[in-house]
């Protein structure tokens, strides 16, 4: 975009200028000839502009759009693999937790004298909800 609207910081994609389409008040028919081919140049020039503008936004939009897709699919990964983690420490806690069932009914029977025939086993349980 090296055209004079370029420039405009305040509102992107408008021109800085009016570009006048009427005539002046000559007679000439030539004159008012040249103003028309002059307004439609000007008018084809502003519709090219326009054009390279949508484009180029367009193009920033689909680059942001594959952006936002790239991390949207990292952040999907490292969900499955924390899902995967929570798994892991939950069954090994479950396996810590029925091995000191196992332990505190081995100390009660061994040091308190209930009477229980052999080690107390761990009731076995399922995976929890968290």
């Amino acid at each position: 975009m090296s055209s004079q609207f370029a420039d405009n910081k305040r509102f992107p994609g408008k021109p800085d200028a009016v570009i006048l389409f009427a005539p002046a008040n000559k007679s000439e028919s030539s004159v008012s000839g040249d103003q028309l081919d002059v307004a439609g140049q000007n008018v084809l020039a502003l519709l090219h502009q326009a054009a390279e503008i949508s484009n180029e936004e367009y193009n920033h939009a689909v680059d942001i759009a594959h952006k936002l897709s790239d991390q949207l699919q990292d952040a999907n990964e490292r969900i499955k693999g924390l899902e995967a983690n929570v798994q892991h420490y939950q069954h090994r806690t479950e396996r810590a937790e029925r091995w000191l069932v196992q332990i505190a009914a081995d100390i009660e029977q061994r040091f308190f004298g209930k009477a229980d025939t052999g080690p107390a086993q761990a009731p076995a349980t399922g995976p929890r909800k968290l």
